[in-house]
């Protein structure tokens, strides 16, 4: 595990709030994303993955609810201050045998806090994304509670993996207007993965991809990745016609692979 001791602690804090709340639903939590692939950066989030084997009532969804949004740091992270919390909760029997999109019975990530502070309630939702994650996750997380992964996480075939990028390619590259380094390191990553199969860090995705790109997208590319390992300060407004070529040849690449 790559995790520093800042974030295995707010990881394992959320894993007793979890439990306070779900009680003898849980039955497993992983830790996931970048503290386990060797990728943890200045804004890497704690990604968090719960099982339960029956469906949150409201009560719980809002109890949790709570507790998140007193505990996950608000994007962008200062230094020093708590991690961002992204958390994924899965019921058991959605993915034991996964239907496509895969359905999650609550989600929770600081792209959603406004909503939330609204009023909103994270409600059990379906999409390819969901499906990605589940793929990821169970080649690389690590438990903080319950069995390994590979024992409730399912195997996804790889026909599912890349219907899943295929549906969500439209959504990753409609975002691209203010989430411009997200969106560009993810198209490099999708690239990967739909060539080889594989899931790897961002910015060795992106490192891959602009090897393979014309200079001046590769160059975008790179400074995405920079950006993102807080080498350059991450200023888009004069690069957007750039972005926009960058992100076009990217998501080319991947629609030809899938």
């Amino acid at each position: 595990m790559r995790a520093d001791r800042q974030q295995i602690d707010e990881a394992l804090a959320a894993t007793e709030t979890i439990r306070s709340i779900v009680r003898d639903a849980l039955l497993a939590v992983y830790l996931h994303g970048s503290a386990v692939s060797g990728g943890l950066r200045p804004q890497s989030d704690v990604d968090l993955l719960a099982i339960v084997d029956c469906p949150m009532a409201d009560e719980q969804r809002r109890d949790l609810l709570a507790a998140l949004l007193r505990m996950s740091g608000r994007h962008p992270r200062p230094v020093g201050a708590p991690r961002c919390i992204e958390l994924m909760v899965f019921l058991r029997a959605d993915i034991a045998a996964p239907n496509f999109p895969a359905r999650a019975e609550f989600i929770y990530g600081e792209w959603l806090r406004d909503t939330f502070e609204c009023g909103g309630l994270p409600l059990p939702v379906s999409d390819p994304e969901n499906t990605l994650v589940l793929a990821q996750a169970r080649r690389e997380a690590v438990s903080l509670f319950g069995p390994d992964a590979k024992e409730l996480l399912p195997s996804l075939p790889p026909e599912q993996i890349r219907r899943a990028m295929r549906d969500a390619l439209p959504s990753v590259s409609d975002s691209l207007q203010g989430d411009e380094r997200n969106v560009l390191l993810t198209l490099a990553r999708m690239w990967r993965t739909s060539a080889t199969g594989d899931f790897i860090t961002k910015d060795a995705a992106a490192t891959w991809a602009a090897s393979q790109m014309p200079d001046e997208e590769a160059d975008m590319l790179i400074y995405a990745r920079e950006a993102y390992l807080g080498k350059v300060k991450d200023d888009w407004q004069d690069r957007q016609t750039a972005c926009e070529r960058t992100a076009a040849f990217l998501r080319q690449r991947v629609s030809e692979l899938l």
